[in-house]
């Protein structure tokens, strides 16, 4: 019996990616990332400084000439590139990748990378940023996070 793939099997799965497609939409070519294309974007980020999912896609279209990035798939792929994160800290590994450094295009935090929005918020906090709590059904943001925007 197969046991589960870790967040480093998945990772490191080429997938057959990267391609550009059509747009199932109409919208132009799109590019369907690999999981690694998108880790290497988010160790970009430099500490102290913050980037959204929608700049990640648009500097990933950007590098391989197409109109847009699927977001289902890349969303996906920051998911795994965050739990590969949180396996190689808990081996004792100290360069990993800062994915709680990626934001929602709102600013708020993403409720999907491990240990859900506190977690997010504990890291972020750790950094010097300021978290807004959540209000109603809304998530917490990061207060002004668009002066800590980095350039991709």
């Amino acid at each position: 019996m197969r046991t589960r793939k870790s967040s480093r099997e998945k990772l490191e799965k080429s997938h057959g990616l990267p391609k550009v497609v059509d747009d199932p939409r109409g919208r132009g070519k799109m590019l369907v990332p690999k999981p690694l294309d998108v880790d290497a974007l988010i160790r970009k980020i430099r500490k102290g400084k913050l980037v959204t999912v929608t700049q990640i896609r648009e500097r990933l279209a950007k590098d391989f000439h197409a109109d847009l990035t699927c977001p289902m798939t890349t969303g996906i792929f920051i998911r795994i590139a965050a739990e590969t994160a949180e396996e190689d800290s808990s081996r004792g590994i100290k360069q990993i990748t800062p994915y709680w450094r990626v934001l929602k295009a709102d600013g708020s935090l993403n409720e999907k990378f491990p240990g859900g929005t506190k977690a997010h918020a504990a890291r972020l906090k750790k950094e010097g940023h300021r978290i807004l709590p959540s209000e109603g059904k809304k998530l917490p943001k990061v207060k002004d996070f668009e002066k800590s925007l980095q350039k991709l």
